[in-house]
């Protein structure tokens, strides 16, 4: 007969969860981005984004994102949350503002000069950002799919939509979570 100890109130007590911070994020990003199983398993379609949804860390939102060649997400913010994401296959180009830009009370913004960033995300690399960070990801590739990982903390309240001429930014659409669900 075997006897398994029994566990003490304060090891059953459920501790309370920290919210993920950017680094974390960006720690589950990559973790994930290096699954090559569950990359390869994301349905490529050759003309849309497709898109499944993961359980991420410590209550955030995360999610595995397949982009055909030539496909982007448009100007947009994530809102109150902040997050990550990683290139798990591909490449693809993040631009974004280097700028913190009102959260609320505008529809019409002048950007002045300076405020643009591009990055190239290879394989395996990825970033962090704040809330309100606005910006907008491509796969400019002609021929070859990208897959990424991304993760949101607080889940995606969310997703504001701009379009952008020369140096105006203009609000057009807030996506609410039922919208991409």
């Amino acid at each position: 007969m075997s006897v398994s100890p029994s566990a003490s109130p304060a090891a059953s007590a459920s501790a309370p969860v920290s919210p993920p911070t950017q680094v974390d994020l960006l720690d589950f990003a990559r973790r994930t981005a290096a699954d090559t199983e569950l990359i390869a398993s994301l349905p490529l379609d050759p003309e849309g984004r497709t898109w499944v949804r993961l359980d991420g860390p410590s209550g955030s939102e995360a999610w595995l994102i397949g982009w055909p060649p030539g496909t982007g997400t448009g100007w947009h913010d994530h809102a109150e949350s902040v997050g990550a994401f990683v290139t798990a296959s591909g490449e693809l180009t993040e631009n974004s503002l280097a700028a913190r830009l009102p959260s609320d009370g505008w529809r019409t913004l002048e950007l002045t000069e300076g405020v643009d960033r591009e990055r190239r995300l290879a394989a395996g690399t990825g970033r962090a950002f704040g809330q309100h960070h606005v910006h907008e990801v491509l796969n400019e590739s002609a021929e070859l799919h990208a897959v990424s990982v991304h993760a949101y903390y607080p889940p995606l309240p969310q997703i504001r939509r701009y379009s952008r001429t020369g140096q105006v930014l203009r609000l057009e659409q807030v996506e609410l979570p039922e919208d991409w669900q």
